[in-house]
């Protein structure tokens, strides 16, 4: 097996564009590469940039109805005949041209990410452009069109697999993959969110664990609003690595939200870029400790676009490639000044918000006053016994 990474990348996926206005600015995308590119990643580090083939109606079927993908490519040729049905031409996803064949090319990037780690072409395999989680078989929802980690997954179940596991630290549930999954028990997705009570999709809640034959597949960790890093990192460390080993996936799948922000504007969480980084650090390590290393990493939410996705998603990518950037480091000034350019926005100054996270164990024992931690027991009692685990 290689032991290199994988930057699935394809300029035409910043085609993918709500219009002006819209949260989900496809700028964050070349952003994030030109950071990515700024660092020196690609190349010097061993990192390949790979831009794979749109996703196939047969790759898409895997996940999707075919009526919907129908739907999807019908409006694409003609975006004003979108009337809200199947979930596009609303508010969060508007119709565009050309709507199909991003949509399409971004699940190839998983798709293909996912295909190069099970393979060994790579050990991990990354797709900023990717986590789009919340579409579901037969509509969009979320800002998503089609669901590119749940097809990554179904792909890996489709050439062999026997135990996939996805964890999903977005601060969105992440609904759209446990829907696909709900009914196997070959699958374990864990969604670590604020509370369904507070924000978008509101689901999520702890007792949603599994369907008939697939009980405690299904993980749901709800995060108090306010939540920040040492809480967030503890609710994380305390429900994952032992889920991970008692389940030992073949291959770990993981989506990087970066709206769990404190700047934000969609959510109420108060996560810093440190946080996040740290976040990705245990993604690593656990693909390594439990899944043989094979990882395949996605992006997903996150609308500040200048501030924070870049810099988180860099991170990532760096820790992917074994050369993982120190959050002090300064940023390269031609890059800050690509940002002032196309945004007219000043961009952070390093790699780091100035924190330095600190979190306690669950070992360290449980608070019975703190919000989180009784959010963090409610999911362990749901799903830990049905993996011969104590909560």
């Amino acid at each position: 097996m290689s032991g290199g990474a994988q930057l699935m990348w394809d300029g035409a996926v910043t085609g993918y564009d709500f219009g002006a206005g819209h949260p989900m600015d496809p700028v964050r995308l070349d952003l994030t590469m030109g950071l990515v590119e700024a660092f020196g990643l690609p190349g010097a580090s061993g990192l390949k940039v790979v831009a794979g083939p749109p996703a196939d109606d047969s790759v898409l079927r895997l996940v999707h109805r075919s009526d919907y993908i129908d739907t999807v490519r019908r409006i694409s040729a003609d975006p004003g005949s979108a009337d809200g049905t199947y979930g596009i031409g609303t508010e969060d996803d508007p119709a565009f041209a050309g709507m199909h064949e991003v949509s399409a090319l971004i699940a190839g990037q998983s798709v293909g990410a996912a295909e190069a780690v099970w393979r060994g072409q790579a050990l991990h395999g990354v797709n900023v452009a990717g986590g789009l989680h919340h579409a579901m078989p037969g509509s969009a929802a979320g800002f998503c069109i089609y669901n590119d980690a749940s097809l990554a997954i179904a792909r890996l179940l489709e050439l062999g697999a026997e135990r996939v596991a996805y964890v999903d630290v977005d601060v969105h549930h992440g609904d759209g993959v446990q829907t696909a999954f709900w009914d196997d028990p070959r699958v374990l997705t864990v969604s670590l969110h604020e509370h369904p009570r507070t924000l978008f999709p509101g689901t999520g809640w702890p007792e949603e664990t599994g369907g008939e034959g697939a009980e405690g597949s299904a993980v749901n960790v709800t995060l108090p609003p306010g939540t920040s890093d040492g809480g967030w990192l503890r609710a994380l460390h305390a429900v994952v690595p032992e889920l991970l080993a008692a389940f030992r996936p073949q291959v770990l799948v993981t989506q990087h939200g970066a709206d769990t922000h404190i700047e934000d504007p969609l959510a109420h969480l108060a996560v810093t870029v440190d946080a996040q980084r740290m976040a990705a650090e245990a993604c690593h390590d656990w693909a390594h400790e439990y899944a043989e290393g094979r990882w395949v990493a996605l992006g997903g939410g996150g609308y500040a676009v200048v501030d924070v996705v870049p810099r988180a998603w860099t991170h990532l990518v760096a820790i992917a490639a074994g050369e993982p950037i120190a959050p002090e480091t300064v940023i390269p000034e031609d890059w800050r000044q690509r940002v002032y350019a196309r945004t007219r926005q000043d961009a952070p100054r390093r790699m780091t918000d100035g924190r330095r996270p600190v979190w306690s164990g669950w070992e360290a024992g449980y608070d019975p006053a703190s919000a989180l931690d009784q959010a963090v027991l409610t999911t362990r009692r749901a799903v830990y016994p049905a993996h011969g685990l104590l909560p």
